[in-house]
């Protein structure tokens, strides 16, 4: 990617006058940031990706965690109607609940919760959506979930559908998770596997995991859900039958929670030793960070010009936090986190699973979090993202007020002409990943953010020609640019950007006998 070169400094920043070597030379720079440190000498950006990317686990893991074995499928089949024919053809009914007053009200409306379910569906092959219909509710908490005169209405629209000859195959009720009481007595009723949001979540998470740990992640989520389903949660769903394990089931269920558990704790290790060396490298770090599909893949691709990503317009599409070399205007080369995406209505059990990985996010120099301002719910996506990367904090124990977060508004090319001037986008850095529009403003305040958070500034160096003052700013700092000096040709003048623990490291180096001049 050819990067355009920095204007002129500004007068404005503090100015200062050094002899280098019996000459005088004009240092331009800024004071600001919380982080610092020096660029050593190491590995390339790209070679940092692609060893981030190999996901080793240091200590040998039972396979069983991933393969799965016959009695666990056979466990999990019965909790989360789970087989090894995932893509076998499946005719979906989809049945969106809502509270229709109350605090258990959604601020979404039941259309835009359909259209999101519906996307839940279309993301594993083959599977396809059948009859969809809306079922407003007083509350969760009745036995039955819905009444008497809906679960007619329900049983006649199956048999219908039957007769047709597209029988139903699965139910998919829009909700977080339904009780394992409430779901057992549905399926008797209705005799058909019932899946909640959580249990379909799963559904797609095994068909996209292909890494080692992205597959010991999504096992570790279904854990807290099988447990779920066994245990009575409420006095009034609980005089119902619960899913009966035996004390055998128990025992391999608690033992495989050990190990999945010890397995995702030395991948945490792993990260911490990989960011501990991108510390030492000293590459910035950006987190791209979203609810799901709202295009950070795309954006990273946008950013880094990464012909190999390879975006795909589906719900959890990147199951994995990998990074991936770029370089901001100033030819500082940084690191880009794509992450997994957020969604509503999924217990955080389900989220915290992936906390090896999400770690990353928290411990990055700077946040990008990307929305797509064309879909009609952007702003409740926007506040569920932010509500949990707040609880994230939280659950990390780290001192972080989430202070270094740009928001940027994806898919603008998708938006009616003029819908972009609304109030919600006011604070936005309003872009297109598919045409480029306002990358490279979004470049440039990613840029002044990272020079911030990193203790970097922009620097113009003179100094001698060939002298070891310029091979030294080469080792350790960013040259932007160079250019001869038109006073004395003798002499280059150096744009640098270079920490400012660095930059004192050079002047310690090379000033030390005319400190006077300072």
């Amino acid at each position: 990617m050819k990067i355009p070169v920095l204007p002129r400094i500004p007068s404005s920043k503090v100015q200062c006058q050094v002899n280098l070597g019996g000459c005088y030379k004009r240092m331009k720079y800024t004071m600001s940031g919380v982080k610092g440190g020096n660029r050593k000498k190491g590995p390339s950006p790209k070679e940092e990706r692609e060893e981030a990317s190999e996901q080793e686990v240091y200590e040998e893991f039972d396979e069983k965690l991933i393969d799965k074995d016959e009695e666990y499928n056979f466990i999990a089949s019965s909790a989360l109607h789970i087989s090894q024919n995932i893509l076998n053809e499946q005719h979906v009914l989809l049945i969106q609940p809502y509270i229709k007053w109350g605090p258990q009200r959604s601020p979404s409306s039941p259309e835009l919760l359909i259209e999101e379910a519906e996307a839940l569906v279309r993301s594993v092959p083959r599977w396809e959506v059948q009859h969809t219909m809306k079922v407003p509710l007083e509350s969760f908490s009745k036995k039955t979930l819905f009444g008497r005169g809906k679960i007619e209405e329900i049983k006649s629209l199956i048999n219908q559908l039957r007769a047709s000859g597209k029988p139903v195959t699965r139910i998919f009720i829009s909700k977080g998770v339904i009780h394992g009481p409430q779901k057992r007595w549905l399926e008797t009723t209705f005799k058909v596997p019932i899946l909640d949001r959580y249990s379909m979540v799963i559904q797609i998470l095994r068909l996209h995991a292909t890494t080692a740990e992205a597959k010991l992640q999504v096992a570790m989520a279904e854990i807290p859900y099988i447990w779920g389903q066994s245990r009575a949660k409420t006095a009034t769903v609980g005089k119902l039958d619960d899913l009966v394990l035996s004390d055998s089931q128990k025992i391999l269920l608690s033992d495989r929670e050990r190990k999945l558990k010890k397995a995702l704790n030395n991948i945490r290790a792993q990260r911490k030793l990989l960011r501990k060396k991108r510390q030492a490298r000293n590459f910035p770090v950006i987190a791209v960070v979203g609810y799901t599909n709202a295009g950070k893949t795309s954006l990273i691709k946008a950013l880094t010009r990464e012909s190999t990503l390879q975006p795909r317009d589906q719900l959890f599409a990147t199951l994995d936090v990998t990074a991936h070399a770029g370089m901001l205007p100033c030819k500082l080369e940084v690191i880009f986190m794509d992450t997994v995406g957020f969604m509503s209505d999924i217990p955080t059990e389900l989220l915290e699973c992936f906390i090896a990985t999400l770690e990353d996010v928290m411990l990055a120099d700077v946040i990008i979090h990307v929305q797509d301002v064309s879909h009609g719910n952007c702003c409740e996506q926007r506040k569920h993202v932010e509500v949990t990367l707040r609880d994230l904090v939280e659950k990390f124990g780290e001192e972080h007020n989430l202070d270094n977060i740009i928001n940027v508004g994806n898919k603008v090319d998708k938006l009616p002409s003029g819908q972009e001037n609304q109030d919600n986008f006011r604070d936005l850095h309003l872009i297109s990943s598919h045409t480029m529009e306002g990358v490279r403003n979004l470049l440039d305040t990613v840029e002044k953010m990272i020079l911030e958070r990193t203790q970097r500034s922009h620097v113009l160096i003179r100094a001698p020609m060939g002298g070891e003052e310029a091979s030294w700013l080469y080792k350790n700092a960013t040259v932007v640019e160079t250019e001869a000096d038109p006073d004395n040709s003798q002499y280059l003048r150096l744009h640098v950007v270079i920490a400012d623990s660095t930059f004192q490291q050079f002047k310690h180096r090379f000033l030390k006998s005319n400190k006077k001049s300072l």
